[in-house]
């Protein structure tokens, strides 16, 4: 089975010259507006994994390097 992808439309009002501009140049705004959007929806996700880390780091800081390694070992060894 396939994945089907729906689709929304979302719109923006814009200033009349920039509509003006982008006729002018024969810019498609759904292309430069799709790419925007998914830059900033990145940007955002990768702030809060970040943010995410810094806290697991945080909360994980007071366990030894010894340990980690002898947790992992443990684990190899019980496979």
């Amino acid at each position: 089975m396939g994945i089907k992808m729906g689709y929304v439309t979302v719109s923006a009002k814009i200033p009349r010259r920039l509509k003006e501009l982008l006729d002018k140049y024969g810019i498609k705004p759904g292309f430069v507006i799709r790419r925007a959007l998914e830059e900033e929806v990145k940007r955002r996700v990768l702030s809060e994994l970040e943010e995410e880390a810094r806290a697991l780091s945080e909360k994980l800081s007071h366990i030894s390097d010894e340990e980690v390694a002898s947790i992992i070992r443990e684990d190899r060894e019980e496979r």
